[in-house]
């Protein structure tokens, strides 16, 4: 469906964030319009950690539910879906939507900018995906240590629009890019604004992604536990998601069962 010349996928809501639903090559095509159209849409891609995050503050499922595409960024949210009856296609990773963006980037002379990761990183990423995506264009990068107002933040914001960019990668890590985003998307003029967490330190080669063994078995979460222990109390968001989803359904059927008297 298209909607002021922006494609628009299909929505399933779970527990209050509208995901969207579909194929990567239909969320990429959605992105394509919205870029085509110059219609400026902001990219959140939740998983598990994320959604427990908007069941605990209000403040933030209000700011995560303002993004014009929401992508299911993990199996938690997939089984989150499945518990309520209302079951999600397929998981959309945020590292692999965004290499997908750099591909179409590249064929179509679309600008790239990337912001985030520790000092160098934002540049070797750069530098790896033009390799790997010849004729892609990256305008411009920064790192993530800069302080989120005045002066700093003002000058980064007027480098990101004096590069022309036509798609801003903001990886500074969850919640603090989707304040950012949301925060300074009006002083943007970039069309897409991708919130895509430790990306470029996939795309750069600093961190190595869970083989393919892990991701077939749906264990991606347990690989980067393993290389990240420290990891584990955000990842204890997990099993508080999928209990709470569970507890969310069980309060839900007891409300309708009371309406229906």
């Amino acid at each position: 469906m298209r909607k002021n010349g922006v494609i628009k996928l299909e929505i399933i809501q779970i527990r209050g964030i509208p995901f969207a639903t579909g194929t990567m090559e239909e969320a990429v095509s959605c992105a394509d319009s919205a870029i085509r159209a110059k219609k400026q849409t902001l990219v959140f891609t939740p998983n598990a950690e994320m959604a427990e995050h908007c069941a605990e503050d209000s403040s933030f499922a209000d700011l995560i539910v303002r993004g014009e595409l929401i992508l299911p960024d993990g199996e938690g949210i997939l089984m989150a879906s499945r518990i309520l009856g209302t079951p999600i296609s397929q998981k959309l990773a945020g590292v692999e939507f965004g290499e997908a963006i750099l591909s179409l980037s590249a064929g179509n002379g679309y600008r790239v900018f990337f912001l985030g990761g520790k000092p160098g990183v934002a540049e070797l990423a750069a530098e790896r995906m033009k390799e790997k995506y010849p004729g892609l264009t990256v305008c411009g990068t920064s790192n993530g240590y800069f302080t989120k107002n005045g002066e700093e933040n003002d000058r980064i914001i007027e480098e990101i629009n004096n590069s022309s960019a036509d798609i801003l990668f903001i990886c500074l890590g969850s919640p603090a890019q989707e304040i950012w985003a949301s925060e300074n998307r009006s002083r943007l003029t970039a069309s897409l604004l991708l919130c895509l967490g430790g990306s470029l330190d996939v795309y750069s080669g600093t961190v190595r992604r869970a083989p393919k063994f892990f991701c077939r078995m749906k264990l991606e979460w347990f690989y980067r536990l393993l290389k990240e222990p420290k990891r584990l109390p955000r990842m204890m968001k997990l099993p508080r998601y999928i209990f709470g989803t569970i507890a969310y359904k069980i309060k839900n059927r007891k409300e309708e069962k009371q309406y229906a008297r």
